[in-house]
């Protein structure tokens, strides 16, 4: 996932309050910049206020003077005189993280924290995040489009084979293995992504078909089966996507599904040109909250918003 884990042990967190279309253009910048499992970011609006915050959660002290002028960089520099820092305890994270992690609904599925276990709809699918690992939900544009993408394909078929790639918090490989009763591949670059997203699976009652493991792309032999993945998620960022889009190819199967997310629209043209030189295109896109979300197929058919 995009957003990636809250920084292990934050030391430090940054604030802004500003206007809708700020806080979302300061916030992008942030997560294209850092290193997610170092530095975490979200643009939200306080239900108290009504205004809009960014808070930027650090691992270790920041360069406030650098991420001042960061934030200068997209808002220019009166806005960036009104970011504030705190040092932030452990436990001052951890209530945050409950007190602010509201249910999303994403089609039949609904991301929620356990204070909100009991209000999930009979009808739904609930997946429930530990509250100091709420960094990596469905809160963000990505990984909401992602599950949307999955609630319209389990609307036409049941896919049998399922890997995500950059599992992150583990959202999508649980949201699948819960929906399809089936084994979900899934690896992340980052072993605290990994740890997380297993420790979720178990929350969720999917341990025994969610094993996350630590990978570069697909670059594990767990994630190397002797059949093709009829659904492939890859929720990370454009270069890597890029990059990666042969290795993907590779191990998709034809009349598979691929969803890619993690991208502004600057970045579609690119991603949808490497895909395309393996024999994927567009069949439809999802844009929520700045962020595309590309549906992939084989074959040339032409590409369909969805709402």
């Amino acid at each position: 996932m995009l957003e990636g884990l809250h920084p292990q042990n934050p030391t430090h967190v940054m604030r802004l309050v500003t206007d809708e279309k700020t806080a979302r253009r300061v916030a992008d910048l942030i997560v294209e910049t850092f290193d997610p499992s170092e530095t975490a970011s979200a643009a939200f609006e306080n239900e108290a206020t009504l205004a809009w915050e960014v808070e930027v959660y650090f691992a270790r002290k920041p360069d406030e003077q650098a991420m001042r002028t960061l934030v200068g960089v997209a808002a220019g520099p009166q806005t960036a005189q009104a970011v504030f820092f705190e040092t932030l305890a452990e436990k001052d994270w951890v209530k945050a993280s409950l007190d602010g992690l509201s249910m999303v609904e994403a089609g039949r599925f609904v991301i929620h924290g356990s204070h909100d276990r009991a209000r999930v709809p009979l009808n739904k699918i609930g997946i429930e995040i530990e509250a100091a690992l709420a960094f990596g939900t469905g809160h963000h544009g990505t990984t909401r489009g992602c599950l949307l993408m999955l609630d319209h394909i389990l609307k036409q078929r049941r896919p049998v084979n399922v890997l995500d790639v950059g599992t992150g918090t583990g959202v999508l490989a649980i949201a699948a293995a819960r929906a399809l009763h089936k084994s979900v591949a899934c690896g992340d670059i980052d072993p605290i992504a990994v740890e997380a997203a297993a420790s979720n699976a178990r929350l969720n009652r999917v341990g025994t078909l969610v094993h996350p493991v630590v990978a570069t792309g697909i670059g594990h032999p767990a994630l190397h089966r002797p059949y093709a993945y009829d659904l492939i998620f890859a929720n990370i960022l454009a270069r890597p996507l890029m990059r990666l889009a042969p290795h993907i190819a590779g191990v998709a199967a034809a009349g598979g599904d691929i969803i890619l997310s993690g991208l502004l629209d600057r970045d579609v043209p690119g991603v949808l040109s490497a895909y395309r030189a393996h024999g994927w295109h567009l069949s439809s896109r999802r844009n929520l909250e700045n962020w595309a979300c590309l549906h992939l197929r084989q074959g040339g058919a032409a590409a369909r918003k969805q709402d």
